[in-house]
């Protein structure tokens, strides 16, 4: 076991030192069985930067959307909401949401990004052309401007049938979701999701005792950048998490979750709507199968990108194992985190790792 658990360490440590080339901060997290190991290289940056460690708090971009599908879920199961309920029914009356070909938007085609709605919110790319070095694009996206908006928002295609990645959708679902929990999304979050995980450093703010446990930003060349603050998008990718943190979802995703978030695993991977022959999406997670010569194994995973940090969650319960990796900059992590997850499932099955 013990030499198990230092191949493992090493794997790890390989993956992030490979990342941490770019002279960025990383720590990522290999899962195998019941087996976890951390590891860190780079620096958190600021004035006192240091190897960021599984406790380092890393802004985690769009995996916020893996949470906010499973909180859905959650209510789903405790029937506050259905899955086919219309959008229209969650928010204030009087906002007008589009329709197309006679389907209404559900809470489903906000889940697996088959809503028709467009990728950001009505006028957000104006905005972002006219002011290109505005620090949080989103920093704008009240509640108000949101639903006034999406009254004049046309869809792309009707709702159900094709599949368009849409920020604003995830981000609507986390704000009607709050709404109807009487909350706001923080605390929604908290509430279905953290809270019967344990993950108690997973939030859209932090307050001043975990402030130095943040990883400072940086832009794709390498410049500290400000944090971003997505005001009532949340849902779509405002959140901060650990490595420790998003490897308690990961084992809950391999070992089914506490008894209380069993069902709602289950029904966000129930569902399903195919993006092309090899892959598909479910509730808040995408999911595509290996070819053969890569073992056939199953990854179900989720990505994220913010001004200055990117991240990556990715597991198969087939073989249960699963990769974490969380940067503080905006390059992608992941081709080395698929890479890592690639031969965790190999190790597991027993085989070589396919090249």
């Amino acid at each position: 076991m013990d030499q198990e658990l230092a191949a493992l360490g090493t794997l790890a440590q390989q993956t992030a030192d490979r990342l941490g080339q770019q002279r960025v901060g990383v720590v990522v997290a290999a899962v195998s069985g019941d087996r976890v190991e951390i590891r860190g290289a780079g620096s958190t940056g600021g004035d006192l930067g240091r190897t960021p460690g599984p406790d380092t708090l890393f802004e985690i971009g769009s995996v916020t959307k893996s949470l906010t599908a499973l909180a859905l879920a959650r209510m789903a199961v405790l029937g506050s909401v259905d899955l086919d309920e219309p959008l229209r029914d969650l928010l204030p009356g009087g906002v007008v949401v589009p329709s197309r070909g006679g389907e209404q938007i559900s809470l489903r085609h906000l889940a697996h990004h088959t809503s028709g709605l467009p990728r950001l919110p009505r006028g957000m790319l104006l905005q972002a052309l006219l002011h290109p070095s505005k620090p949080d694009p989103y920093a704008d996206c009240t509640a108000d401007v949101l639903l006034a908006g999406l009254g004049r928002t046309r869809l792309r295609a009707t709702p159900g049938q094709k599949f368009h990645y849409s920020n604003l959708g995830a981000g609507l679902l986390g704000l009607a979701l709050a709404r109807r929990a009487g909350t706001d999304y923080e605390d929604l979050v908290t509430r279905e999701v953290c809270a019967p995980l344990g993950m108690r450093d997973t939030s859209v703010t932090v307050d001043s005792a975990r402030a130095d446990r943040c990883a400072r930003g940086h832009g794709r060349r390498g410049r500290p950048v400000p944090p971003w603050h997505l005001a009532d998008l949340a849902g779509a990718g405002g959140l901060r998490s650990t490595a420790s943190d998003m490897v308690a979802f990961v084992r809950a995703q391999l070992d089914g979750g506490p008894e209380e978030l069993a069902e709602a695993i289950v029904l966000t991977r129930a569902d399903e709507h195919r993006t092309s022959p090899f892959g598909w999406v479910h509730l808040g997670w995408t999911a595509h199968r290996l070819h053969a010569k890569q073992g056939s194994h199953l990854q179900i995973w989720h990505n994220g990108g913010t001004g200055g940090f990117s991240s990556f969650v990715g597991f198969d319960p087939e073989t249960r194992c699963g990769v974490v990796a969380l940067a503080n900059t905006a390059r992608p992590v992941d081709r080395p985190a698929f890479d890592l997850l690639r031969t965790l499932q190999s190790q597991a099955a027993g085989s070589a790792p396919g090249r």
